[in-house]
């Protein structure tokens, strides 16, 4: 009989766990368990395990798949089985759902990213920002006529002008998007947090909900210290949080 790997005990929750609690154990484990943190020998092993875990059960469809193949009771067809904590896979996305770009960037010249069922045409200062940064941040204007698209719920519809709301799922901000690019494989992807978030954290007005994404490892060559904005924003979260914890040492909080 196939050993499943146990990934509600992988994030510490039960198995009847919401998707809000399952989140929050990841980001958790996420920020104790980065290579840049915890320097055990086990640590991508450790990382992989625990990205596959959240991956599987915060997903709905992959989720009761996982139940299913967790009680004995059968595999989804046409789904392989997981990859195990021994990063057999680790060369192989994550995701195979998830739309993945390899662009040959050149700064000085504009490019196009076909991502599934949309294509970013980039132009040469934002191809430059995203082999930098590893992120890019923007939000596409549809034209008069021109067919809408929502980042948030990927809903489609044509409007004259640009509504101010997503007419699916009310995001106020529908038109930003969230590009992001490893440094190791050079696969470029859309950010997914955008559209797990819809209804509980409020987009927009210049602000980002911290952390926007949190994926310690590539989701495409599952390797760590993928994204250079990424570990800038993740050193600046633990700074900080060391500098409260020798605060209220010394004032014994």
């Amino acid at each position: 009989m196939e050993k499943v790997t146990d990934y509600y005990a992988v994030l510490g929750v039960d198995e009847n766990a919401s998707t809000e609690a399952i989140k929050k154990a990841f980001k958790h484990l996420a920020l104790h368990y980065h290579p840049d943190v915890y320097k055990g020998e086990d640590a991508q092993e450790r990382m992989r395990e625990i990205l596959l875990a959240y991956q599987t059960l915060s997903d709905p469809e992959r989720r009761r798949s996982y139940d299913l193949r967790r009680t004995g009771q059968g595999r989804a067809p046409g789904r392989s089985a997981p990859a195990s904590a021994s990063g057999e896979s680790a060369a192989t996305p994550r995701d195979p759902q998830r739309a993945f770009a390899f662009p040959a960037l050149n700064e000085a010249a504009p490019a196009q990213i076909d991502l599934g069922d949309l294509t970013y045409l980039l132009s040469p200062r934002e191809v430059r920002r995203l082999k930098e940064d590893g992120m890019l941040r923007g939000a596409k204007t549809p034209s008069s006529g021109e067919i809408c698209y929502c980042h948030r719920c990927h809903y489609r519809w044509r409007a004259n002008s640009p509504p101010p709301v997503c007419p699916k799922c009310y995001a106020r901000d529908w038109r930003e998007y969230l590009l992001l690019r490893c440094q190791h494989c050079h696969a470029v992807f859309e950010s997914e947090q955008i559209r797990y978030e819809i209804g509980s954290v409020r987009y927009g007005g210049g602000s980002l909900c911290p952390p926007y994404e949190l994926f310690p490892l590539c989701p495409s060559c599952g390797k760590a210290e993928w994204c250079p904005a990424e570990e800038e924003r993740l050193w600046n979260v633990r700074d900080r949080a060391a500098r409260r914890a020798k605060w209220r040492r010394r004032f014994g909080l």
